[in-house]
């Protein structure tokens, strides 16, 4: 099953390549479009935050495990 798989992947990959340089032969333009620029804004949070998880499932495993 994993060498089907293996062959169909491969066999796309040529396709797909084969394919774009068929319409490069062609003559027809390629569009090239200009790098846009993301920019993410970070919220700020308090450092207690990152916290509250870990003590959460360590009050959890030292319940479960005082039983």
């Amino acid at each position: 099953m994993k060498k089907l798989a293996l062959a169909a992947l491969l066999s796309a990959a040529a396709a797909t390549s084969a394919s774009a340089e068929a319409h490069m032969a062609k003559g027809e333009v390629v569009m090239e479009m200009e790098p846009v620029v993301v920019v993410e804004e970070t919220q700020q949070s308090s450092s207690a935050a990152g916290v509250v998880i870990p003590l959460l499932f360590i009050a959890i495993v030292a319940a479960a495990a005082s039983n």
